[in-house]
């Protein structure tokens, strides 16, 4: 196995073959079933509520620190009606809803511990006459920042770009607190699996819709255009030659060869701002761009989204 260096908001991970968005993590040539994806990404670890106690051994009420079995590790002050899901619950719940022999693409943990995640791979599919890979995504918390996530993650193999497309009349994720009763709201979480069907449903009768909508160069240039708008008489030569090059980058994915049967097409244009928000590094790389790069596998890309509106609405 090949180890690359951690960035300091990535503590552990595994990924399969392909180096993932950030280029880090220890590298398997297979894709791993849970035991041995909860060893490997480093998430072999229980969470444990522990009081918390001032100077002079006063305890703080209603609150407890979420601690990492070990190393002791504070991961969070929560208040006391919080429920920690487990690492290997979390595993278990993904086996069981998806069913069968279940494998996990990646899996790690952020800050520390605070924030962990796991892909599994559901059964491929076809949309438009390309294999889609579909993803499980689960995502937690353990700090008390966020609530417990699960969401569709499509990818086009072809091109190894995502698909978290935003349209009407699917949803692609649900999400909870860690408060109340846990276990009941797990068991809902089943329907997950319903939204998924009906998300993939949704996302291949979109397609079919958007490969069948011509889109000529001049309607074109109009996309690109609300995309990256610019105001010729306000704007300074920053912003106009940040827009020449967003709309340089995006014609450059979309005549890639990967695109060429959709050449003309809305399907085309929407796998083109696909390409460009998956693989295009930023012109401005910060501190944590390469987790922000994660948070949008989990929540959708703004400018993708974008693009699909639009080309939805011809």
């Amino acid at each position: 196995m090949e180890v690359f260096k951690m960035a300091a908001n990535v503590e552990s991970m595994f990924y399969v073959r392909e180096v993932p968005w950030h280029g880090l993590g220890t590298r398997v040539e297979e894709a791993l079933t849970s035991a041995d994806a909860l060893r490997i990404a480093g998430l072999d670890w229980l969470g444990e509520q522990k009081p918390i106690q001032v100077c002079g051994g006063n305890r703080i009420e209603n609150f407890k620190a979420n601690i990492r079995s070990t190393d002791g590790k504070v991961l969070g002050v929560v208040s006391d009606r919080y429920q920690i899901v487990q690492n290997v619950e979390a595993f278990d719940f993904t086996d069981e809803l998806i069913g069968g022999d279940v494998r996990y693409e990646t899996a790690g943990s952020l800050q520390e511990g605070k924030k962990v995640w796991m892909l599994a791979k559901m059964p491929s599919t076809k949309v438009v006459g390309d294999d889609v890979e579909p993803y499980l995504c689960f995502s937690n918390t353990h700090d008390g920042s966020g609530a417990i996530r699960i969401c569709m993650t499509p990818i086009r193999v072809v091109c190894n770009n995502t698909l978290n497309l935003a349209f009407s009349g699917a949803s692609r994720q649900w999400s909870t607190r860690h408060t109340g009763d846990l276990k009941y709201k797990m068991q809902e979480a089943r329907l997950c699996l319903e939204l998924a069907e009906k998300y993939m449903v949704g996302l291949a009768s979109y397609a079919d819709r958007l490969a069948n909508t011509t889109i000529t160069d001049e309607q074109l240039d109009k996309l690109l255009a609300e995309m990256f708008p610019v105001d010729e008489e306000k704007d300074g030569e920053r912003k106009k030659n940040s827009a020449k090059k967003a709309k340089e980058e995006f014609m450059i994915c979309y005549l890639r060869p990967d695109i060429a049967q959709f050449l003309h097409t809305g399907w085309g244009v929407v796998n083109a701002m696909s390409d460009m928000v998956t693989h295009t590094a930023p012109r401005r790389k910060t501190a944590n761009y390469q987790e922000n790069n994660w948070g949008r596998i989990m929540d959708g890309h703004p400018m993708l989204d974008k693009m699909a509106a639009l080309v939805g609405a011809r």
